[in-house]
């Protein structure tokens, strides 16, 4: 610990807009309980490029003790997120002469890291052919028809290949452990987007949508839910980001019933 400059978020000013999210370069804020927070002291360099864009006037400057600013970590934190996050995470270093982070952060590019050493978030492509079995031949095997890693919605950036040309499958996170057919029915030829609208910050989904849906051509979206409540909140963010996108994208619902049937199509 250290004592140095770091942001500050007053709660009673911010409303929770998000708008400085994607202002910060380092991924560092987040939207929780309707405020915006800071993830981690080892996220903020300190430097305010997101207090601009705060309507609020919620977010200053301030001089206390903290953990020393983390560029690798940082890196890690964004990798996952896209070549234009890398960019501007960059770009930004370079504005405000960061010479030694900017350094760290091409050495860490340069040796080809994945986020904090673990292959849980590095891309992978994963299609193989699968045989259809003869008219009337029973299934003997369940195979996975998953096609890519990661799967989270979190962590799938949107400049990710597989994207082009996609038919999305985007699956509430219960859905597969609710219908047994899932792999079967819905998934096979898809690429899986999987999150929880209840739990997860849905306004990062919905950034993360517009983006994919923008820089992509994706021909299809189906959209797997269950039938509670919690899990219809997606539908007009999806929707939404079509249509921002100004594409004609196929848009599809279905419902899983708590049973694990298949009640809409």
């Amino acid at each position: 610990m250290a004592k140095r400059k770091i942001i500050k978020i007053d709660a009673e000013k911010c409303n929770g807009c998000a708008l400085c999210i994607p202002n910060c370069p380092e991924g560092a804020l987040q939207i929780i309980d309707g405020k915006a927070r800071l993830v981690s002291d080892l996220f903020c360099d300190g430097l305010g490029a997101c207090m601009g864009n705060c309507p609020q006037g919620a977010i200053t400057i301030e001089e206390r003790e903290a953990q020393k600013y983390d560029e690798k970590k940082v890196m890690a934190n964004i990798v996952t997120q896209g070549e234009n996050v890398i960019q501007a995470h960059l770009k930004h270093l370079k504005e405000h002469n960061a010479n030694g982070y900017l350094q760290e952060a091409l050495d860490y590019l340069k040796a080809g890291k994945t986020p904090c050493g673990c292959p849980g978030a590095r891309l992978m492509d994963l299609k193989k052919e699968n045989k259809a079995p003869a008219a009337g031949e029973p299934y003997t095997k369940s195979e996975s028809q998953l096609s890519q890693w990661p799967v989270q919605i979190m962590l799938l950036p949107p400049s990710a290949p597989f994207f082009e040309g996609a038919d999305l499958l985007i699956a509430a996170d219960c859905v597969p452990f609710a219908y047994a057919d899932f792999h079967r029915d819905l998934l096979k030829g898809k690429v899986l987007l999987v999150g929880c609208p209840k739990l997860d910050d849905i306004k990062i989904y919905a950034e993360k949508l517009n983006q994919v849906f923008q820089h992509n051509n994706v021909r299809s979206v189906t959209y797997a839910h269950m039938e509670v409540p919690c899990c219809s909140g997606l539908i007009s963010v999806i929707k939404s980001a079509i249509a921002q996108s100004g594409k004609e994208i196929p848009f599809k619902e279905i419902t899983i019933s708590i049973k694990g049937e298949r009640i809409q199509c």
